[in-house]
Order: C-alpha cells, then structure tokens, then sequence
C-alpha cells in the first residue's frame, strides 16, 4: 500500500463546500496554509487526513473503510504534523460524524506537537478504545494535543483513552472550537465567493 492523496492542498485561504474526497491511504493531503471545510466527505483507511494545515472540518462526515485493510488491520484517520508549540496548525473537527467501519484511531502523531480535536461530533462504534496512537512520539506524550470535547454516540466512550488525551482549559478550547478565533481573523473566508 502506498499514498494516493485525491487532493494535495498547499495553499493559504482555501475553502470547500459540500466537496467528496476518497482514496485508502493519504486521501487529503493538508499540506500547509488555513483551510475550511463544510459539508464535506472525506473517506479513507490509513492516515487519510494529513499533514500541517491549519484547518476546520464543520459538518463533515469522515468515514473510515477499515475493512479494506483485512482481518487485524486498523486505521488511523488523522496525522497531523504540527512541529512546535508555536505553530497555529492543528485539525479542528466541529459538529461532524465519523461513520463505517472500524477499529479505528481518531488521530496519530505525525510530528512532535501533533493537534487535533473533535468537538460536537458523532463517533459510531468504531473507534479504537485508546482513541489516540503516539506513533514516533513514544516518551513525548506530554507534548501532543489531541483531545474531544462533548463528542457522543457509542463511539465517543472516553473510559478507556489513552492518559495523555488532552483536557483542555476553557479559554484554549474557545480559541480552537470557534472558527473566527483559529482560522478566520481576518474574515477571508466571508471575502470569498459565495458557495
């Protein structure tokens, strides 16, 4: 198996609307520069979320096809690549569903600051227990921000996620969850053409 993105995105103030991306392996390559998703499907097995984008995925179905892989094989649906602290990158899933079938990762390291969060978001059973996989950061937990925050359905079962997931304070949440605040500052993304 080997990476076969359906969209390599690597520039800054992007925008998708009701937009389908399907591959197995890397299917969206969020490469670099803030991006918004709405309404949008994406599907895949392995790492099929991407990259260093700074983006927010509002509304969007995620579904994983773990079956594909066989018997034993487990998906990743998230690698992120966030590289320090100081970087603003990060996924931001926002009142959206993950669907299929499973076992499933929500997200693994793909760099030493990796960020991303679910917020409001339906999970079916399909998540792995642990929910998070620390990849090539083994020993460097501490400095991974994965987290979900009022996330439900039968796969939204926190009780046995690895130690290291994320509680984050109130006032980083606000900074995250709200697409204003991470992504949108400067209103690009009502500068836009209409969808």
């Amino acid at each position: 198996m080997t990476w076969a993105p359906a969209a390599i995105i690597a520039a800054d103030k992007v925008s998708f609307y009701s937009c389908g991306f399907l591959c197995l392996q890397d299917t969206l390559f969020d490469a670099r520069g803030r991006h918004y998703f709405r309404s949008c499907y994406i599907e895949g097995a392995v790492d099929f979320i991407w990259g260093n984008g700074q983006s927010f995925f509002q509304a969007c179905y995620t579904k994983v096809t773990a079956s594909v892989l066989g018997q034993g094989g487990t998906a990743y649906i998230t690698a992120q690549g966030r590289e320090s602290e100081s970087e603003s990158t990060g996924f931001v899933f926002h009142s959206s569903a993950i669907i299929g079938t499973g076992p499933a990762f929500l997200g693994r390291a793909y760099r030493n600051h990796s960020r991303v969060v679910y917020y409001n978001t339906h999970m079916e059973n399909i998540i792995a227990p642990l929910g998070w996989d620390a990849w090539f950061n083994v020993g460097h937990e501490g400095l991974l921000t994965f987290a979900e925050v009022k996330c439900y359905g039968a796969g939204a079962n926190t009780s046995a996620r690895v130690k290291w997931e994320k509680q984050l304070p109130i006032q980083e949440l606000r900074k995250l969850i709200h697409v204003n605040h991470f992504l949108n500052q400067d209103g690009w993304i009502e500068k836009q053409p209409p969808s």
